[in-house]
């Protein structure tokens, strides 16, 4: 039976153009789809086979890793788009770890730098068990691939309004982060900024060119405490002000609706911003926009950590945050598009689970007493608020 290939990334932050929660990866998977495919284009019903391309360890992080024989000159240049988007997300990396490790004093991030033979790389960063953070990854990748229109359909989520005619070369990079906390009453936090460009077909020449911006920062405490809810979300409102006054309520209430358990009938945490295929406005603007949003995570979340890293808690606390965490597996396993793409594309299991906690627990039948701490938590994640 004839077939064609469809080159993916395999590990994590997995890779999904339409991901929120990972995005990027250190490998590809070379998928095989049989003709003709009978399964609607659905990323989640994708039925392939699949070969790993692995990664190759490198010892030193490279200045770029943008390839330097693109079929478009520009790319390459250090004022494209790609160059300052990699650019930027390398940045948010190195200053989102580097807050991370003052805070800790003295445990520091294992990275691991790595390559693909068809272009690209990334680096990842985690620091497990720490004084403060009980797990934290942070990771940047930039990867070229080919897709065919089927998985690019599926990708963006679309029946056949923008469906390109033959296979379809794609680029994309982005930095994603998940950061667990020992204290329950430190909140986790999840961000996550991605670019996506996909150029026209071989056979097709001068088709144009598309491109998209993704991303958000989202708060998941096990505690509330209203001035830390009102400081997280008053950063993210601030760096969308700068921009668009329409743009925080609307992605405000596009991360609510995105971070929705439809079993439980509630939201992973209290929100944030998020946003994805986002292309209606000028580039350069959306770009910056990106930046902005990446360059508040740490005076978003970094306070709030010092103030509540060193409360004391009891047991019945720590059972709660477990709880909690259960949530988090809970969304990120059944409902994450990133997540769930990269299982069912044969991924490399380890990167695809990073954002996932050291431990977590599940009780039967558990519910709060209402009006006690914890009732109060579940019912903002039932009847998401307005906080500012």
């Amino acid at each position: 039976m004839a077939s064609h290939s469809l080159t993916l990334p395999s590990s994590s932050p997995t890779f999904a153009p339409f991901s929120s929660h990972q995005i990027l990866p250190p490998s590809l998977s070379t998928v095989r789809f049989p003709r003709p495919i009978n399964t609607k284009p659905n990323h989640h019903s994708l039925r392939c086979s699949v070969s790993i391309e692995k990664e190759v360890p490198e010892t030193e992080r490279p200045f770029t890793f943008l390839r330097d024989s693109d079929d478009d000159s520009t790319h390459s240049s250090s004022t494209s788009v790609r160059a300052r988007f990699e650019a930027m997300i390398r940045a948010a990396q190195d200053s989102v770890c580097e807050a991370i490790e003052a805070v800790e004093s003295g445990p520091k991030f294992k990275e691991d730098v790595w390559s693909r033979p068809g272009g690209g790389g990334g680096i990842s960063r985690v620091l497990q068990d720490g004084n403060v953070f009980e797990k934290a990854g942070v990771n940047v990748s930039v990867v070229y691939g080919v897709m065919p229109p089927e998985a690019y359909r599926a990708a963006k989520g679309s029946a056949s309004s923008d469906q390109k005619p033959g296979p379809v070369p794609f680029f994309a990079a982005g930095v994603s982060s998940v950061l667990h906390l020992k204290n329950p009453f430190a909140p986790t936090l999840h961000f996550n900024y991605r670019y996506f460009e996909t150029d026209a077909p071989k056979d097709v020449p001068g088709a144009p060119r598309q491109w998209w911006f993704g991303g958000g920062t989202d708060f998941t405490p096990a505690y509330i405490f209203e001035d830390d809810v009102k400081h997280f979300h008053t950063i993210q409102k601030q760096a969308c002000d700068k921009f668009d006054p329409s743009f925080y309520p609307r992605f405000k209430k596009w991360c609510d609706d995105y971070f929705y358990i439809k079993h439980r009938d509630e939201r992973r945490g209290l929100g944030g911003i998020f946003f994805d295929d986002l292309n209606d406005y000028d580039q350069e603007m959306l770009l910056k926009f990106s930046t902005e949003c990446a360059n508040s995570v740490v005076p978003a979340y970094i306070p709030i950590v010092e103030k509540r890293k060193d409360m004391e808690f009891t047991e019945q606390h720590k059972a709660w945050q477990q709880l909690r965490r259960g949530r988090y597996v809970e969304f990120n396993l059944v409902y994450d598009r990133g997540t769930t793409f990269g299982l069912k594309t044969g991924g490399r299991i380890e990167s695809i689970l990073v954002s996932l906690p050291l431990s977590a627990r599940w009780e039967y039948d558990h519910k709060p007493e209402e009006g006690t701490e914890e009732w109060k938590l579940l019912d903002a994640c039932i009847n998401p608020k307005e906080w500012i």
